[in-house]
């Protein structure tokens, strides 16, 4: 590593912390209807937008009606992406005369981007029209971002209301995460992004002579306006089929490093808006820690992965799959950064990684992603681990487990390892079908442990909502649309309904004033319990598969036996 690239590291760090109580305390004083500065701009909006959909703002629900608002906002946005590319080819904006899509290719690519998981199954310049790109997966880009942050805002409010049902309005959680949040920030990337040269035009594909004398057709489109609330919805679904590979996603050093940052602004920035909204900062601070020293561990053993020598390679750094643009560590930088947050974008090729680096790229998302994870999902995921922390240490002490004066019952628990066997249990016993299945092993590139790892890759990236993949599989064949399909949607509405449970149940409790026997949770010891906790869970679940795959594979690579 040379010096440019410890200064790049520190950069992000410092800016990233620095830009978290900005952003977070504008977010407080959306979500807490106090004034801001968007509001004299687009608070007529909101107010048409309530009068269309026949909302009343004011008007909150149980967890029960704010769970069945949730969910049926998402089915029609499903049945929506699904018959527009069923019918691709008889819609406008379609110079490239594309043709329809597949009923099981739709139907994963639905499932995908309904739940901010943004799995490509196809390549986006080949197969999807400017329409669907548009109107289908950039609408769903905000509005699946924007109902994570709804599910969290729910959350909170279990925690802070006392003796009530009431935990919010998902229709003015879902506007005003749009309207004042993800909106703004996307209009003001887009501008950067194409001053840098991201494209974003209407043009047909357009022939082109290369140096060599060869001919290519390069694909146009709106791809300014979708890579930025990609990024920062934690969506990852790329315009082109190489993602932030393509150079007419992502064609500087500076658009490279805004499209990292914005991949973990919205998700910090949630920390300190959490800290304010609970009544202490330090609360918001404690879990930002937490993410923190998760995030640089990864880094600091991926890049040791990369870096380090073997006789396959004949004892160089890692090159293959890199984008040789930017170097090694931006794209080990992004890829950590992609798999910490449930952000599906790439710069390199996760199957070209080195197996330490490719296996933290897996953990990572086997953590349930809660290492700043996706817009208002990691959050949310974060405190099911709280629950289980606070759990498992009044265990140790003999107390009755606590969380911000709320004390943590049976029914708390319960839902909180419900959410982490979901995801666990539909990620491991797919990969294991799909290992000893003939349609699983059909769409290998790889045999040996790699190929293992490129299938336990795939159904990780669905459960945790990643939308990353190894792309050293074919995943787009029917088996995989229907099972990661089904798998993506275990992962997403498997953690948020017990998440809205939680939440329902906590709002009816009192709060517990805090005593000198109170068990706190903004300390230094609270926040190594809370990592150890989040690293046994993952340890003890996926420890065996790990194991097969990445583990055993760089054993061998170490003896010059590549696969």
């Amino acid at each position: 590593m040379t010096p440019q690239d410890f200064i790049q590291i520190i950069l992000f760090i410092a800016v990233l912390t620095g830009l978290t109580p900005i952003l977070g305390s504008y977010m407080y004083k959306v979500f807490t209807g106090k004034k801001h500065v968007m509001l004299p701009v687009l608070g007529w909006l909101e107010g048409l937008i309530y009068r269309f959909v026949g909302a009343d703002p004011v008007e909150e629900t149980n967890w029960k009606s704010y769970t069945f608002s949730l969910l049926m906002f998402n089915f029609i946005g499903f049945v929506f992406v699904f018959l527009i590319q069923l019918f691709q080819a008889y819609l406008p904006l379609n110079p490239a005369n594309l043709p329809n899509v597949s009923w099981h290719s739709a139907i994963n690519t639905s499932v995908s981007f309904v739940t901010n998981t943004n799995w490509q199954g196809y390549a986006g310049e080949t197969t999807m029209s400017y329409f669907v790109q548009m109107i289908g997966l950039t609408v769903q880009n905000f509005v699946s971002a924007a109902t994570g942050i709804a599910v969290i805002l729910a959350v909170i409010r279990g925690i802070t209301r006392k003796s009530t049902d009431i935990i919010g309005n998902f229709w003015t959680d879902l506007t005003r995460s749009i309207l004042y949040v993800l909106l703004p920030l996307s209009i003001m990337f887009a501008i950067v992004l194409v001053g840098q040269g991201v494209i974003q035009n209407f043009k047909t594909y357009e022939p082109v002579q290369t140096l060599q004398g060869g001919h290519q057709v390069l694909p146009m489109g709106p791809a300014a306006s979708q890579i930025a609330i990609k990024q920062l919805g934690t969506n990852g679904g790329g315009f082109f089929n190489a993602n932030s590979a393509h150079p007419f996603e992502n064609p500087t050093p500076f658009s490279n490093f805004l499209q990292i940052l914005a991949i973990f602004l919205i998700p910090a920035s949630l920390t300190y808006m959490y800290g304010k909204m609970v009544g202490s900062a330090r609360q918001g601070w404690a879990i930002f820690s937490v993410m923190l020293i998760l995030f640089l561990a990864g880094l600091c053993l991926s890049l040791y992965g990369e870096y380090s020598t073997n006789p396959v390679f004949g004892h160089l750094p890692l090159m293959e799959g890199k984008e040789t643009r930017f170097g090694i560590t931006n794209s080990v930088l992004f890829s950590v950064v992609t798999t910490n947050a449930s952000c599906g974008a790439v710069n390199a090729m996760h199957d070209s990684l080195s197996p330490l680096s490719g296996m933290v790229a897996i953990i990572n998302m086997m953590l349930g992603e809660v290492i700043f994870g996706g817009v208002g999902a990691g959050l949310y995921g974060m405190v099911i681990f709280i629950i289980l922390t606070v759990f498992i240490a009044g265990l140790m002490v003999g107390r009755t487990p606590e969380y911000l004066g709320k004390k943590i019952g049976a029914f708390e628990v319960q839902m909180a390892i419900v959410a982490n066997l979901t995801t666990s249990v539909a990620i491991l016993v797919f990969t294991a079908w799909a290992s000893v299945s003939s349609y699983g092993l059909a769409g290998l590139h790889n045999t040996g442990p790699h190929g293992f790892s490129e299938i336990l890759y795939a159904y990780t990236s669905a459960a945790g909502n990643n939308g990353s993949a190894f792309a050293g599989l074919n995943a787009n064949t029917l088996f995989y649309n229907l099972t990661l399909g089904f798998v993506i949607l275990a992962g997403r509405f498997g953690v948020i309904i017990p998440a809205l449970a939680i939440a329902g149940s906590l709002a009816g409790k009192n709060i517990t004033p805090p005593s000198s026997g109170t068990f706190r949770t903004d300390n230094w010891l609270f926040i190594g319990l809370l990592i150890g906790v989040i690293l046994i869970v993952g340890g003890l679940t996926y420890f065996p598969s790990l194991s097969l795959g990445p583990v055993v594979e760089h054993l061998l690579m170490n003896n010059g036996i590549s696969f």
